[in-house]
Formats: C-alpha cells, sequence, structure tokens
C-alpha cells in the first residue's frame, strides 16, 4: 500500500483566498440570484493539507450577501463520498469552527492538498466531515466568515451557509434535487454559525428542505464570551472577535480608537494574520483593560459598541427546523449559563429544541464525543422521525454500546484516511450498523443509558 503524501512547497502549494483569482467577484454580482454559482474547480482533500484525500470534491464561488443584505461572493466546498455514483442522498452543511479572521484558516484553504494548515481548526474537523460522507451523506463546508474573516458578525454567517446549500444544490456533478433534505451541523464557532443559518433560513431561503440543524456548544452570548474570556488563557477569542467585528461593522473602530491605545491596534493587527491556536499562544493571559484609556465598563457603555453587541446576540428567532443543542457543564470557554439563556430565548419563541447538557468533557474534546449523538439525532431528521424536546443533563455520552461502536469507526476511519484509503462510498455498514443500533434501544437515540448515566430530564 502506498500512502498519496503531499509536501508543500512554494510552487504546488495553493493561493491563500486573498490572492487567489478564483475568490474574485464578477461584474454584475447584485443581478444574480443568491446562491447562483459563480464559478467552481474541482480540488483534492489533504489530511493536514499533507495525506490525499479519496474523497470526491469542488469548490463553488457563489453569491451570497453581508450582514445588511449587501450582494458578495463566498466560497463552500462540496463533497461526495468516493467513487459512488449518482444516488438521492441527503445534504449536510457543515460549519467549521474558524474562530479566526486570517485566511489560512478558511475551509477553503485549510483542507486543500499542500495548504499550511498549522494552528487552524478545520483540519481538525476533517474526520468529522469524514463521518458524514461514511452515511453516504453529501456535504457542504462554506467560508462562513465571508473573504473578509468576519468573525462574530451578526446574520451573515447563516447567509453564506444558506447560500452555500442552494449552491450544492444546484451544482449538476452533486446530482443532489431542489427537494433534497438538508441538515445544519457545527460547533462552538461554527455552531453559532449553524444557529443563525437555522434562525435565518424560513426567511431568507424558504425552499430549502432543512429537516434539522444540531450545534454544539454555540457561543450563546459572544458579548459575555468577550468579557469572560478577557485575561485568561483563551484571550486569543475576544482578540479575534474585536478583529473580525471591526471588519463587518466600520462605525467600531472610532469607539476603539478613542479607548484603546496604539499598541492593543498593533495586536490586533496581529490578530488578523494568525492561525487560531497561535492566537491563543499569542494572546494567552492577555488583557484588554492594559490597554484601555477608561475602564471596561466604560468601554461597553459606548452605545454604538452596545448596539453591535445586541446585533450579534442570536436567538431572537425561532428556527422553524428542530434544534439538538449541546452543551458541556464545565465548558472551560464557552458558558453554561450563555448556553442555557439561549436555548430558553428558542423555547419562549415557539422552537421544537432538544437541549443535552454533559457533565464531562471540556470544549475542544467534547466536539469528538458528541459525533455519535449527532449523527444519529441527524439519522433520525433525515429518516421523518419526529424530534424529540426538552432539556437532559447526562454524566457523560461516551459509555453507551451504540457511542462506543462509532468511536471504534471513526479510529477505523482515522486510521484510513491516514492511509489515504476511500471514504465513504466502499464501506456502507457504519451507517447500517447505526440503523439497527438506534432501532433496537432506547427512542431517544443519542441519549446514553439513562440507568448508567443517571440522566435528568
Amino acid at each position: 500500500m502506498t500512502v498519496d503524501v503531499a509536501v508543500p512547497t512554494w510552487h504546488d502549494a495553493p493561493l491563500l483566498p486573498p490572492d487567489d483569482p478564483f475568490y474574485d467577484a464578477p461584474p454584475g454580482l447584485d443581478a444574480l440570484a443568491p446562491g447562483t454559482v459563480v464559478r467552481s474547480r474541482p480540488v483534492e482533500i489533504a489530511l493536514f493539507g499533507v495525506i490525499r484525500q479519496r474523497i470526491t470534491a469542488w469548490q463553488l464561488l457563489y453569491r451570497t450577501c453581508d450582514l445588511d443584505g449587501a450582494p458578495e461572493v463566498s466560497v463552500t466546498t462540496v463533497l461526495l463520498p468516493w467513487g459512488e455514483g449518482t444516488r438521492p442522498r441527503p445534504l449536510v452543511s457543515f460549519q467549521c469552527a474558524i474562530d479566526a479572521v486570517a485566511p489560512q484558516c478558511f475551509p477553503s484553504y485549510a483542507l486543500r492538498r499542500g495548504a499550511w494548515t498549522i494552528g487552524s481548526i478545520a483540519p481538525l474537523e476533517l474526520p468529522i466531515i469524514a463521518m458524514a460522507l461514511e452515511q453516504g451523506w453529501a456535504v457542504s463546508v462554506p467560508d462562513h466568515e465571508g473573504a473578509g474573516g468576519r468573525f462574530g458578525a451578526a446574520r451573515e454567517p447563516g447567509y453564506r451557509a444558506l447560500d452555500g446549500i442552494r449552491a450544492a444544490l444546484d451544482f449538476a456533478p452533486m446530482a443532489l434535487a431542489p427537494t433534497t433534505s438538508v441538515a445544519l451541523w457545527g460547533y462552538s464557532g461554527g455552531g453559532l454559525a449553524t444557529a443563525w443559518a437555522a434562525e435565518l433560513a424560513a426567511e431568507y431561503a424558504p425552499e430549502l428542505n432543512i429537516v434539522g440543524a444540531a450545534a454544539g456548544s454555540p457561543v450563546g452570548d459572544p458579548a459575555a464570551a468577550f468579557v469572560r474570556l478577557n485575561g485568561g488563557w483563551f484571550a486569543g477569542f475576544p482578540a479575534a472577535f474585536v478583529a473580525g467585528l471591526r471588519q463587518a461593522y466600520p462605525e467600531l473602530d472610532a469607539v476603539l480608537r478613542d479607548h484603546l491605545d496604539a499598541r492593543y491596534h498593533g495586536l490586533l493587527g496581529e490578530a488578523e494574520e494568525r492561525s487560531t491556536f497561535a492566537l491563543l499562544l499569542r494572546f494567552a493571559r492577555h488583557d484588554v483593560a492594559r490597554h484601555l484609556r477608561g475602564g471596561m465598563a466604560e468601554l461597553l457603555a459606548e452605545p454604538v459598541l452596545r448596539r453591535i453587541l445586541a446585533d450579534i446576540e442570536p436567538g431572537t428567532r425561532a428556527p422553524a427546523a428542530p434544534l439538538l443543542v449541546v452543551q458541556g457543564v464545565n465548558d472551560e470557554v464557552i458558558a453554561v449559563a450563555d448556553i442555557d439563556a439561549h436555548v430558553r430565548r428558542y423555547e419562549r419563541a415557539g422552537a421544537t429544541v432538544r437541549y443535552l447538557r454533559v457533565r464531562r468533557g471540556s470544549h475542544l474534546p467534547l466536539e469528538f464525543l458528541i459525533v455519535p449523538t449527532i449523527l444519529d439525532w441527524l439519522t433520525d431528521r433525515f429518516a421523518g422521525v419526529p424530534a424529540p424536546t426538552g432539556t437532559c443533563t447526562v454524566a457523560s455520552v461516551a459509555r453507551s454500546p451504540r457511542a462506543l461502536r462509532t468511536y471504534f469507526a471513526f479510529v477505523r476511519l482515522a486510521l484510513r484516511m491516514l492511509a489515504g484509503l476511500p471514504i465513504g462510498g466502499t464501506d456502507a455498514g457504519l451507517s447500517g450498523e447505526r440503523n439497527k443500533l438506534r432501532h433496537s434501544e432506547s427512542e431517544h437515540s443519542y441519549v446514553p443509558e439513562k440507568a448508567a448515566l443517571a440522566v435528568e430530564c
């Protein structure tokens, strides 16, 4: 067996999005309908940019809009199981946890063969995307922050995800019908983008057949997260947050100039260029209060900033599709109280929500631990099974026989990815095994055995 390894060099690495003509908007963009494919290209996907993956993939540049409705373009990477012929299949829009402003973190770059992926989150999520392909599903992975890396902006991540779905459905090689069942999936910053897409779908893209949205740790209250994380080990997230917001809200610049010293403006420039994990290293324990001319309370009292912070809080609209929200009770990055409040806003608005609170699991590991939960929940939505509602608190999501089998399948998949073997298409056993288990256990297929975990519902 030969593993197809690509050692990135200056002449074969993909261009960063700002330097790649593929990302350029064409003239007359405002005349195109949202979701219209402007151009497309086949691409090679690689694990950490090095090991070529046998996944059928294209990138689509399509018309979408920003938070104010102004037309713009974005890119989605659309994927099919390797070697499968055209047949009806559902589509999952997977919103990566970009959590940075720098273009090297955009999925359309970071998932490609030859990309420099160190410090980006999207390559870590590729095995999760591959698990969706293993079910026989098609996948769309949008650059939901847009070409400017507008991390934290309101609404537009949802517009880009929904228009990416429209583009995928209209792209002939994907062989998807307009009535294709669609689900949304994301975690952390990707969970926030998923929440925006779910909220906006009924109004912005009512023709889409969205059957469910699974959002893990979807931030809930970005403003509260900014204050809580500032000065701690995850202070890089607030820095990227401010850098992204000033891209989306130009009026914020004047406020920042009035309140912050030149040193912090220089740091924001660094935040726009660093990958996610490089941000966390650079800004660890860094307190923005050291750079404020007044206090934090004075900054947060600025009317412009208050309006922006109110604008970026999700939860004001009830998604029409059922929701699964999963959150770690002891998450060190996203506070469970913020997600509790987010879910309550949805429930008050009339949404169909299943909320799973998990006591064990820190922020990043939990994204992988909940994969069996989300796969089972999405499988039920695609099958038309009525969605459960209500809140459950469990000790762990990792103890049921079904979850353990899925973890073993996940490990096998990771080994196949490392070996460059075909993904999806050649291994239908995982999906069939899950269906058999699902119908032989609890009707709540994603909740582990109650006796073992003392679930509080």
